[in-house]
C-alpha cells in the first residue's frame, strides 16, 4: 500500500529536501504543509511541484480547523514534522514567534493528528506514524568535554530556539506516553547544502565571499558543529519513518566535527578555486574574514553519536564534509537566480502550483 506523508514545513531548507527526496525516490502521495513565512520557498520545490503525486496546502500549523481539513482531504498514513522557526539569532531578538510555532503549533498538530488517527480503521491507525524531527541543540552544551550527544542525554537546551524545541520534543512523546499516539522523534545535527537561506553560516559566507563583503564569524571561531549533509538527513529521516521503532528516538548526525572557522577558512579555499573572479578589490577570500561580537548563550560546541541508527536501521552519511561542501558551493555558483530572489525578497511573490 502506497505511504500518504503530510510534510509540514516542506517548503523549508530541510522539508524541501525531504519532499524532493519522497516524490523523486519513492511512489508515495506528498503533501506539503507549509505557512510560507520568509524561510518557506516553494521555488526549492521546482523540480517536483508538477508530479502528480506532489500536494501543497498553505496552513499554519497553529490553526486547528485548517489542519483538520487538510487530514480529512489528504489522508495522510504518516505526519512528518518539520515547520519550525529555526533560526538561533532570530530567536534571541524575538522569542514569542519561537514559541508559538514550535510549542503551540506543535501541540495543535498533535492534537490534529490525534483526532485524525482516533477514527480511523484498525489496518490504517496501525500503520499511522507521527515523526518529530527536532535538533541536536536541545541537549546544550558539550564544552571541555570529549563526549557525543546520544538518545539518553539530558536536555539543557541554551537559546529561546533550542528550548521551544525541547518543549516540543517532550510534547510529541507526552502524547505517545498518554494517549497512545505512534511517534518517533529524531534529533539531528547542524545541516548543510542546496537551498539553505542565506542567513546560515555556510551559505551566508559563500554570497558575501561572492559579493566582496565581511565575512562575519562569532568570537573566536572556534565553536564547534557537526556538519550533515541535508540530503544525506533526508535520507535518514526516511528510513525512519519505514523501519524506526514507535516511541524512539534516533540522533542523526554527519561525523564532521568543524569549528566555525575551520568551515569558513575551507569555503573561503573552495571559492578561490571555483570562483577565482573576485570581487574588485579582494585580494584573497579569506581576508574578508571579520571577527564579531559573540552571541549570547553561545554553545561551544556540539557533536552526535548517530551509532544508533547505524546499528538498528543501517543509515550512515554518504557524504563527507569535503564532497558535501564542494557539493554545496558548486550549487551555489550555478543556481544564482535562486539566492538573488530571495535576496531581493522577489521569491516571497512566486508561488509555484496552486493549493490542493
Amino acid at each position: 500500500m502506497t505511504s500518504r506523508i503530510l510534510v509540514t514545513g516542506g517548503a523549508g531548507f530541510i522539508g524541501s529536501a525531504v519532499v524532493r527526496h519522497l516524490i523523486e525516490n519513492t511512489t508515495s502521495e506528498v503533501a506539503n504543509l507549509d505557512k510560507l513565512t520568509y524561510a518557506g520557498n516553494l521555488e526549492s520545490l521546482a523540480s517536483v511541484v508538477d508530479s502528480p503525486r506532489y500536494h501543497f496546502y498553505q496552513v499554519n500549523i497553529c490553526e486547528g480547523a485548517a489542519l483538520d481539513t487538510a487530514f480529512a482531504e489528504f489522508k495522510p498514513t504518516i505526519v512528518m514534522h518539520l515547520a519550525a522557526e529555526s533560526h538561533v539569532d532570530r530567536s534571541i531578538d524575538g522569542p514569542a514567534a519561537f514559541i508559538e510555532t514550535n510549542i503551540v503549533g506543535t501541540y495543535t498538530l498533535l492534537e490534529a493528528a490525534r483526532r485524525y488517527w482516533s477514527q480511523l480503521s484498525e489496518e490504517v491507525r496501525d500503520r499511522f506514524r507521527f515523526h518529530h524531527i527536532s535538533t541536536d541543540e536541545v541537549y546544550g552544551d558539550l564544552e571541555r568535554t570529549d563526549e557525543l550527544f546520544t538518545e539518553t542525554t539530558s536536555y539543557s537546551p541554551s537559546s529561546p530556539y533550542s528550548a521551544s524545541k525541547a518543549s516540543s520534543d517532550h510534547l510529541v512523546r507526552a502524547w505517545y506516553r498518554t494517549y497512545g499516539l505512534p511517534v518517533l522523534v529524531t534529533n539531528c545535527s547542524n545541516n548543510y547544502g542546496p537551498y539553505h537561506f542565506p542567513e546560515k553560516l555556510i551559505p551566508h559566507t559563500i554570497l558575501n565571499a561572492l559579493a566582496g563583503e565581511p565575512l562575519p564569524i562569532y568570537g573566536d571561531g572556534s565553536q564547534v558543529r557537526d556538519w550533515l549533509y541535508v540530503d544525506d538527513h533526508a535520507r535518514a529521516l526516511c528510513e525512519v519513518i519505514g523501519r524506526g521503532a514507535i516511541g524512539e528516538t534516533y540522533n542523526i548526525g554527519g561525523h564532521n566535527e568543524k569549528r566555525n572557522i575551520e568551515v569558513v577558512e575551507t569555503l573561503c579555499e573552495l571559492l578561490e578555486e571555483l570562483a577565482p573572479d573576485k570581487p574588485e578589490g579582494v585580494s584573497l577570500y579569506r581576508d574578508l574574514i571579520t571577527f564579531v561580537k559573540d552571541r549570547p548563550g553561545h554553545d561551544c560546541r556540539y557533536a552526535i553519536d548517530a551509532g544508533k541508527i547505524k546499528r538498528e536501521l543501517g543509515w550512515v552519511p554518504r557524504e563527507t564534509f569535503e564532497t558535501g561542501l564542494r557539493k554545496t558551493v558548486i550549487w551555489y555558483l550555478e543556481n544564482r537566480d535562486w539566492w538573488e530572489r530571495v535576496l531581493t525578497g522577489e521569491y516571497r511573490l512566486i508561488r509555484l502550483g496552486s493549493p490542493s
